[in-house]
């Protein structure tokens, strides 16, 4: 996202592109096809600036057998090009916003060399990690090394550039009319392939950029790496026909919110996912998240327990979950804000409240990548004794089938799910101890289900 954060109203508005007109209906349309490692994917974001104590490079790689470990398998690093000129912010100087670029070619001196960025993809590479870059292809700092090609900037009926949106002072935007501009972004995009063996981008507010344009550059893209990934920060459907592997799921993202806070039944979950569903080409993947860079922290908005409910249900879900550095360790951030403006190191030790809190990450990570039905499986929301605080939902492939259940509330729920052949299912729920892992009664007999405040219980069919 651009330097300032966006207001949820402008995240969830799509077509916003002001070449492509309005958003036509592409739901009867299918999808792009994706590689394996794409649909089977967990992605981890990482914010190098506070990943470690070293806020650089060197300090995500000293971190990549944890990562490996942990499940993921595809590493998102938010922009690591050099930052634009210093901006005002509550009266003091900022560092300022990664996402106010100054030289796409280049890497931030405060990340390291690009010796150290080209050891760090090769040795998440080493360990099958795959690794993409956040690229801003909508606007950049107003002390831009573009700022010499003027032409390749909108601006206002006086002739001076204007920045994309009143709350993005720090950024000038880029005008997508000009074809000289779309060939310098493209080639910028395959020096970065080229050089550095990525595989792939995260595309920033990419809804403002034509769409043309994404779909050229991944024609251009893949001649010289077929096997990459592209995500677009959008809600656009548009995007998943020829462009994009992945969308966010924006108006999903919220539902969590909402839902958790009280403000709406958990029905409001299958609602929304139904209607974004119906929006999307065909077999199109969707990020799905509960914590990222733009939002405070999931555990500052949603509780401690809230926040862990909300991440069961985005690794049990269809499309690609997202998981935000420091999740894994239940950490806060400072003040629960993003730290967009300064440097607030991820606080790794404040894992000793909650030990076994790495661990139920790997095992839920690792249930969802054992098993299809939990990766791109069908998704079937059943009914509950409690449907205003409780989700439930089967996520079943050819050959296995699972039953999720969360409750949303900070009361109890004994009750019931619509479970056929209930008694066949076991109960694989990681835990976030593992004393009680140990005492966990494995074989359960649905429909009958109980579940603590905020708890959520995880089934297995046995075969």
């Amino acid at each position: 996202m651009a330097g300032g954060i966006l207001a949820g109203a402008l995240v969830l508005t799509t077509a916003q592109g002001r070449a492509d007109g309005q958003s036509r209906d592409v739901s009867k349309e299918a999808a792009r096809a994706s590689r394996e490692w794409v649909r089977s994917g967990v992605v981890y974001e990482v914010f190098p600036r506070v990943f470690s104590a070293e806020g650089n490079f060197n300090g995500v790689t000293a971190q990549l057998d944890r990562l490996r470990d942990l499940g993921v398998n595809i590493l998102w690093l938010m922009p690591i090009h050099p930052v634009g000129q210093e901006r005002k912010k509550g009266g003091a100087t900022s560092i300022g916003s990664p996402y106010a670029v100054r030289d796409f070619y280049a890497i931030n001196p405060d990340y390291g060399t690009k010796e150290d960025f080209k050891r760090l993809v090769a040795e998440a590479h080493r360990r099958d990690l795959k690794v993409i870059i956040d690229i801003v292809a909508n606007h950049t700092a107003w002390d831009s090394v573009m700022m010499s090609k003027p032409e390749f900037y909108t601006r206002d009926a006086g002739g001076r550039i204007v920045a994309p949106d009143k709350d993005w002072s720090d950024v000038a935007d880029l005008n997508y009319d000009n074809p000289q501009l779309r060939i310098y972004m493209t080639d910028m995009l395959k020096h970065w392939l080229r050089e550095y063996d990525l595989d792939g981008f995260r595309c920033d507010v990419s809804w403002l950029v034509p769409t043309d344009f994404w779909e050229q550059a991944r024609v251009e893209l893949e001649r010289i790496k077929p096997d990459i990934i592209m995500l677009s920060e959008s809600n656009e459907p548009e995007h998943m026909l020829k462009a994009f592997d992945l969308n966010y799921a924006w108006p999903f993202f919220h539902a969590i919110n909402d839902v958790a806070r009280g403000h709406q039944p958990a029905t409001y979950l299958r609602a929304t996912w139904e209607s974004e569903r119906a929006k999307n080409p065909r077999g199109a993947l969707r990020l799905h998240f509960s914590d990222n860079h733009d939002e405070r922290r999931a555990i500052a908005r949603l509780g401690e327990r809230g926040a862990l409910a909300a991440s069961v249900l985005t690794l049990t879900l269809d499309g690609v979950p997202l998981i935000y550095n420091g999740v894994e360790v239940g950490d806060t951030m400072e003040s629960g804000d993003p730290a967009l403006f300064e440097k607030f190191p991820i606080f790794w030790p404040i894992v000793k409240r909650n030990p076994g809190l790495p661990d139920f990450y790997r095992k839920l990570i690792a249930l969802r990548r054992a098993h299809p039905a939990l990766q791109q499986g069908e998704v079937v929301w059943l009914r509950n004794g409690d449907e205003q605080r409780v989700a439930t939902y089967l996520r079943r492939a050819s050959n296995e089938e699972f039953l999720i259940a969360i409750n949303f509330s900070n009361e109890p729920f004994t009750g019931f799910v619509e479970a056929a052949g209930g008694a066949n299912f076991d109960d694989v729920t990681p835990q976030t101890t593992p004393t009680a892992d140990a005492r966990r009664l494995r074989t359960v007999g649905l429909p009958a289900l109980a579940l603590d405040a905020w708890g959520f219980r995880i089934f297995k069919r046995q075969k």
